[in-house]
């Protein structure tokens, strides 16, 4: 390969390495060139399975500031860049390789941590985004419910609250004006004993005029 084709083929594996969220090594050694297809249909649009020369994707690893890839790359290899959701690529990977045991999951990379066949196998059983992003909107319902619910309670208090105020103020219109007036709360026990009160007053002032009559 021309040093001009060398230098093009690794800018090539750097940008990749460089868009995609993470990656993944395998070794494709035994597999045809139809389970490739295949294997690259199984990742659909999540991620782009290319066939790497290890002496390339060393120096574009380096260039991409990817450490730990060096022990890996022995073998013929061929790197998942996933860009899509990287749960469902490791799911494609791990189904694949169970169907096509040649296909070795060596390691990988994610957010720019290497990441090991096991941890890589961790991810695979996580559940995908859609079953998540489902989730977590069934349990954000759930909490609007309880919210609605919680606020109900307060608006009938309120309501009730308004009622009694009504009743006050007829009482006590300084109550409207800013007075000090009659709490809210005792208004509708008070009301009975200012009515009294009231009519006490009508009978006392009512026996202080008969008896100025009297004595005139």
């Amino acid at each position: 390969m021309a040093r001009a084709d060398k230098q093009a083929a690794v800018a090539e594996i750097v940008e990749s390495f460089n868009e995609a969220t993470g990656a993944v090594l395998t070794e494709y050694r035994g597999l045809t060139v139809k389970e490739l297809q295949d294997l690259r249909r199984s990742l659909g649009a999540n991620a782009n399975y290319a066939v790497v020369k290890n002496t390339l994707a060393k120096i574009a690893a380096t260039e991409a500031g990817i450490d730990g890839f060096d022990d890996l790359l022995t073998g013929p290899t061929a790197i998942a860049f996933i860009n899509g959701d990287i749960v469902e690529a490791a799911k494609g990977l791990r189904d694949f390789a169970k169907a096509n045991p040649t296909l070795v999951i060596k390691g990988g990379v994610l957010d720019g941590k290497p990441l090991d066949p096991a941890e890589i196998a961790k991810l695979a059983d996580l559940e995908s985004r859609e079953v998540l992003m489902g989730k977590l909107a069934g349990a954000m319902l759930a909490s609007l419910t309880q919210a609605v619910q919680l606020l109900n309670a307060p608006i009938s208090q309120a309501a009730r609250l308004a009622g009694a105020l009504q009743s006050a103020a007829e009482q006590d219109p300084s109550i409207l004006a800013g007075g000090a007036g009659t709490p809210v709360a005792d208004a509708a026990e008070e009301a009975p004993a200012t009515e009294e009160a009231a009519t006490e007053d009508d009978s006392e002032a009512t026996a202080e005029a008969e008896a100025d009559t009297t004595e005139a």
